[in-house]
C-alpha cells in the first residue's frame, strides 16, 4: 500500500500512524520520568519536616514523663539536677537541644550554659494549658522544628515545660545523594522504553503499510460504506476457519450473533452444510443453499489469488420468493407455539426481578421490538400489592434496543398520570392499544419531552397490559414496536393479554416466595453471630453454609450454629452445634439453644455442666412442642441436636472440651501434624439422664482447633469416617495456613456440589499470653499481708505503664483480699493480667460466693462489693475444683494496652 502512494517502505515518516504513535509514547515516558523525579523531591522535603516534628515531640514527651522530673523542678537548684539528664537525653536522642523551663519560660537547661536562666524563645501559651505545641522556626542553627510539652504534676496541674528541637537538615538529605543514581536509572528507562517503542512502531508501520491517518480514515470510510450498504451478504473467513468479517446483510441472512468476529465457523450455530462450505474454502458459483426458511445463492473465492492472506471470501444473496402468509390456522398455530414457549421460558425461577427480565426478553424477541416491565414498589419487596387510582411503580426490566433518552431506565420510580389513558384504564385492569403514537392522542401527557423523543426515534406503536393476579394489579407491561413496520392491532392486543396473564401467575408466585423466604432467612441470620467478638485468646475464622442455599423451598435456612464467647480471665468458649432438620423450626430451635449457651456461659460453668443444662432444656422443648401438637393440629417434630463446647485459657494453654453426640474436633499442631481429639462421647441433647465427660489438654501456641458439623464430612456419596479422614489429610502438613486459609481449603476439598445438610465450620488458632503480661502472688491469711500485695501490685502496674490504674486497683485488691482473709479458708492467690483490659483475680478455697447489696446508712459494712461494682467495668465469680475466683475487669485505653498483645493484630 505504501508503494502505491509513492513512499518508500523503509522510511518511518512522522506523519504516518506509526510515527505519530512513536512520538506520543516517547513524550509520555519523558513526562512520567520527570513527574516521578519531581514527586520524589517534593515528598523528601515533606517527609523531612514531618520526621523532625515527630522526633521533637517524642523526645520532649518522653523527657516530660520521665520519673522524678516533678521533684527536680521543685528542688532548690533544678539546673544542677536536670542539666546532666537533659544533655544525656539530647545526645542519646540526637536532637539539637532539649530545654527544661518553668511555667514562666525561664530555662533550667540548655546545650549552651550561658543561655540557662534566660527566657525561652517560642510559643508556650498552649503548653501551659496542657497541650503540645510544635512550630517551625529559623534559628541560629538554621531551619528547625521545636516542640513544647507540659509537665503534669501529681495534682494534674502544669508544673513545668520541656522543649526539644531538631534542624530539618539533620533528618533530610537522603534523596540528595541518590540523584546521580536516580537520573541514571531514569535515562536507562528512557532509552529502554524508546527502543521498545521503536520496535512497536516498526511493527505498526508494517501492519498499516505506512499510511497516514487521513489516508487510513478515507480508506476505511469507503470500505464501510460499500460493505454495509450493499444488499448482499459478505463473509471473509481466514485459513484457520475463523470468521474475520461479516456485513449487516450476512448477519441478517444467517442470523448471526453480534460477536461473530474471531470465532470459529463451527461455533456460529449454522446448519452443517453451510458451515462445511465456509470452512472448506472451495470455489463455488451461484450454489443454492437452504438456510432456515431462506434459499441463498452462494459465491465463494479464495483470498490468496492476489498475494493476500490464506482464506476465502463468500457472498450471499437471498433468492427466496416472498410468500404471503395465508390462512388463520397458520396464524393461530404460531400464536399457540408462542404462548407454549412463553410458559417454558418465563418464570423459571422464584425471583421477582428475574421473572420480569425473562418476560421482557421473551416479548422483545418474539412479539415486539421493545418491552418494559414496571412493578409496584410493594411487589418488589414481596409484600401484597397496593390498590388505588395511582400506584407507585418502579421500572424493573427493559429488553430490546432502547434509544438513548426515550424510555425510563431500569430502577426509575414512576406513576402514571391520571390525565392519561394509561392512568385511568390500567388501575382498572384494562389494557391500552396505541396503534399510532405519532398521532399524540393523549398518551404523551405522561411526559411530553420523552414522548417526542420516542416518536423521533422511530417507535410507532404501543400496547400496555396490566399485570393482574387474584384481582389486584402487580404492575404493567408495555410492548413497543420500532423496527417492525406493522403497527399493533386488536389481535396483537389479545395475544399480549394472554402472554401477560400467564406471566402474572409466575410473578405472583415469585412474590409470595420472596416474602416467605426473606422472613425465614432474616429470622435465621438474626439468630447467628454477625461478627467475631473482640478477644485475644484465639485468631478465628468461620464459614456457615445452609443446605441448598439459594435454590428455593427451605434452602438457605438451617439449624447449625457456632459461637465464640469471651469468658473472664481472657479465656474464650468455642461452640459448634447442629439441630436436626432444616427450615424455620430448626432455625428457631437453634436460636433458643444458642441463647441458652450464652446464658450458661455467662455463669462460667464447666463444659460438662453446660451440656447437662442444655440437655435438660432440649428435653423440656420436646415436651412443650409435643403438648402443642395434640388434638387435630400437626404434631411438632422431636428436637434432636448435638453440641461441642470447649474452653481455652491463653494464660496456661489449657483447653477443656465436652461433646454431646457431636463429631470429634480436629487439632492441627504447630508442627503440621493433624489428629482428632478424643473427647469422651456423650449422647445427643434431649435424651436426658446421661452424664457428660470432659477432656483436658494443653495446646501449644499456634495450634489450630477445627470445629465443624457433620454436613462438612458426611454426604450421600461419602460416609462420615471417610469424610473425617479426608479432612485430616487435607488440613494436615500445612502449619503456616491462617484460619481463613484453612476454612477455604477445607470447603474446597469437602464441599459437595449440592450439600444436603447445613455446614458450620469454625477454625481457631490459639494464642498464649506472654509471661510479662501476668503477675501473681501467694497471700498468707494475715491482714497485714494486704498492704504488701497492694504495694507489689502498684509496682507491677507502674512497670506496665499503668500508673493511672494504680489507685483503683489498690481499692479493688484491698476489698477482695480482705474479704478472702476474713471469710475464706486456705491459701489465697492474687493474679493480675494485662490484656485488652486489666484483670484482677483473687482465688481462695471457699465455695461461698459474695453478693452485692446496698448497705443502709447505719451499717458499718457491706459496701465493699458495691464499691467494686462502681470502680470496675465488670466483676464476677467463677468456681474451680477447689474453691472460687473473684475477678474484676478495668477498661484500658488503646494507649495503655500491651503493644505485644495478640489482639492488636486483628482478624
Amino acid at each position: 500500500m505504501a508503494g502505491r502512494y509513492g513512499r518508500p517502505r523503509s522510511v518511518l515518516r512522522m506523519r504516518t500512524v506509526a510515527g505519530q504513535v512513536f512520538l506520543l509514547q516517547v513524550a509520555i515516558v519523558v513526562l512520567l520520568v520527570a513527574a516521578a523525579i519531581a514527586a520524589l523531591v517534593l515528598q523528601s522535603g515533606t517527609d523531612s519536616e514531618r520526621e523532625a516534628r515527630n522526633r521533637s515531640v517524642a523526645v520532649a514527651e518522653t523527657f516530660a514523663n520521665s520519673p522524678g522530673l516533678e521533684e527536680a523542678l521543685k528542688s532548690p537548684d533544678p539546673t544542677a539536677v536536670l542539666q546532666p539528664r537533659a544533655e544525656a537525653a539530647r545526645r542519646g536522642s540526637q536532637v539539637d537541644f532539649l530545654v527544661v523551663m518553668n511555667t514562666h519560660g525561664i530555662r533550667y537547661t540548655h546545650p549552651l550554659p550561658d543561655r540557662i536562666g534566660k527566657k525561652f524563645v517560642g510559643t508556650i501559651g498552649p503548653a501551659l494549658a496542657g497541650k503540645v505545641v510544635t512550630e517551625k522556626i529559623t534559628g541560629t542553627i538554621g531551619p528547625l522544628v521545636q516542640a513544647v510539652v507540659p509537665v503534669i504534676g501529681h495534682d494534674g496541674k502544669v508544673v513545668g515545660l520541656v522543649s526539644a528541637g531538631i534542624t530539618i537538615s539533620k533528618v533530610s538529605g537522603v534523596v540528595d545523594n541518590q540523584f546521580p543514581l536516580l537520573f541514571g536509572v531514569a535515562a536507562g528507562v528512557l532509552l529502554l522504553t524508546t527502543g521498545g517503542t521503536a520496535l512497536v512502531s516498526r511493527r505498526l508501520r508494517r501492519q498499516t503499510h505506512g499510511l497516514g491517518p487521513e489516508e487510513m480514515t478515507r480508506m476505511y470510510e469507503h470500505h464501510d460504506a460499500v460493505l454495509h450498504a450493499v444488499r448482499e451478504g459478505v463473509i471473509i473467513v481466514r485459513g484457520d476457519g475463523r470468521l474475520v468479517l461479516a456485513n449487516d446483510e450476512a448477519r441478517r441472512l444467517l442470523d448471526l450473533p453480534p460477536d461473530v468476529e474471531g470465532r470459529q465457523v463451527a461455533e456460529l450455530g449454522l446448519d452443517p452444510a453451510t458451515a462445511l462450505l465456509l470452512e472448506s474454502g472451495r470455489i463455488v458459483t451461484d450454489e443454492v443453499h437452504p438456510v432456515g426458511d431462506r434459499l441463498l445463492a452462494v459465491n465463494q473465492r479464495s483470498t490468496e489469488r492476489a498475494g493476500g492472506p490464506p482464506g476465502s471470501v463468500t457472498t450471499l444473496r437471498d433468492t427466496t420468493e416472498l410468500q404471503a402468509l395465508t390462512g388463520r390456522a397458520d396464524i393461530a398455530r404460531g400464536r399457540l407455539k408462542l404462548l407454549y414457549d412463553a410458559g417454558a421460558e418465563i418464570g423459571t425461577t422464584l425471583d421477582v426481578v428475574r421473572t420480569c427480565e425473562e418476560l421482557a426478553r421473551f416479548g422483545a424477541e418474539r412479539f415486539s421490538d421493545l418491552v418494559t416491565v414496571d412493578l409496584a414498589e410493594s411487589v418488589l419487596s414481596g409484600e401484597e400489592p397496593a390498590t388505588g387510582p395511582a400506584i407507585e411503580m418502579r421500572r424493573t426490566a427493559v429488553a430490546g434496543e432502547v434509544p438513548d433518552g426515550s424510555l425510563y431506565p431500569v430502577g426509575e420510580p414512576m406513576r402514571f398520570a391520571s390525565t392519561t389513558v394509561l392512568g385511568t384504564r390500567l388501575p382498572a385492569g384494562e389494557p391500552v392499544l396505541e396503534a399510532d403514537l405519532a398521532a399524540f392522542s393523549g398518551w404523551q401527557r405522561q411526559d411530553p419531552e420523552r414522548a417526542r423523543q420516542i416518536v423521533a426515534h422511530g417507535i410507532h406503536s404501543m400496547i400496555a397490559v396490566p399485570l393482574r393476579a387474584r384481582g389486584v394489579i402487580l404492575g404493567v407491561v408495555l410492548f413497543w414496536r420500532s423496527h417492525t413496520p406493522e403497527a399493533f392491532d386488536d389481535e396483537d392486543l389479545s395475544l399480549a393479554e394472554e402472554l401477560v396473564a400467564r406471566a402474572a401467575v409466575s410473578l405472583d408466585n415469585a412474590r409470595r416466595y420472596t416474602r416467605e423466604h426473606t422472613m425465614a432467612v432474616t429470622l435465621q441470620r438474626s439468630l447467628l453471630p454477625r461478627a467475631l467478638p473482640d478477644q485475644n485468646a484465639v485468631e478465628a475464622a468461620f464459614r456457615y453454609l445452609p443446605a441448598q442455599a439459594g435454590i428455593g423451598g427451605l434452602g438457605g435456612v438451617g439449624g447449625d450454629w457456632f459461637d465464640i464467647i469471651p469468658l473472664p480471665g481472657t479465656r474464650v468458649a468455642l461452640v459448634v452445634g447442629d439441630v436436626v432438620g432444616h427450615g424455620l423450626h430448626a432455625a428457631a430451635t437453634m436460636g433458643r439453644l444458642r441463647t441458652a449457651v450464652h446464658n450458661f456461659a455467662n455463669l462460667d460453668v464447666p463444659p460438662d455442666e453446660l451440656l447437662w443444662h442444655l440437655d435438660e432444656l432440649v428435653t423440656r422443648i420436646d415436651q412443650d412442642e409435643g403438648a402443642e401438637g395434640t388434638g387435630n393440629g400437626p404434631k411438632a417434630p422431636v428436637t434432636g441436636a448435638t453440641c461441642l463446647y470447649a474452653i481455652y485459657d491463653p494464660v496456661t494453654g489449657a483447653c477443656t472440651m465436652a461433646r454431646a453426640g457431636h463429631v470429634q474436633p480436629l487439632l492441627l499442631r504447630p508442627d503440621g501434624s493433624a489428629e482428632f481429639v478424643e473427647v469422651p462421647g456423650g449422647p445427643p441433647l434431649g435424651l436426658g439422664g446421661m452424664p457428660f465427660d470432659t477432656c483436658q489438654l494443653e495446646l501449644p501456641e499456634g495450634s489450630r482447633l477445627v470445629l465443624y458439623t457433620d454436613g462438612l464430612v458426611e454426604d450421600r456419596a461419602r460416609d462420615i469416617d471417610e469424610g473425617m479422614a479426608l479432612l485430616r489429610r487435607t488440613l494436615g502438613g500445612h502449619p503456616g495456613r491462617t484460619p481463613e486459609d484453612t476454612c477455604e481449603v477445607a470447603l474446597d476439598a469437602l464441599l459437595p456440589d449440592h450439600p444436603a445438610d447445613d455446614i458450620a465450620l469454625l477454625v481457631a488458632r490459639t494464642r498464649r499470653l506472654a509471661a510479662a503480661q501476668i503477675a501473681d502472688w501467694e497471700v498468707p491469711a494475715d491482714p497485714s499481708a494486704v498492704a504488701q500485695v497492694r504495694a507489689a501490685a502498684v509496682r507491677k502496674l507502674i512497670e506496665w505503664g499503668l500508673a493511672d490504674e494504680a489507685f483503683t486497683t489498690e481499692l479493688i485488691l484491698s476489698e477482695l483480699v480482705t474479704n478472702a482473709i476474713r471469710y475464706a479458708s486456705g491459701p489465697i492467690h492474687v493474679r493480675l493480667i494485662r490484656d485488652s483490659s486489666l484483670i484482677c483475680e483473687v482465688a481462695d478455697h471457699s465455695s461461698t460466693s459474695p453478693h452485692l447489696r446496698h448497705a443502709a446508712t447505719t451499717d458499718e459494712g457491706g459496701r465493699g462489693l458495691f464499691l467494686i461494682a462502681q470502680l470496675a467495668e465488670r466483676w464476677g465469680t467463677r468456681y474451680t475444683g477447689d474453691g472460687k475466683v473473684i475477678w474484676t475487669e478495668q477498661a484500658l485505653t488503646d494507649a495503655d494496652r500491651d503493644p505485644q498483645a495478640p489482639g492488636d493484630h486483628g482478624y
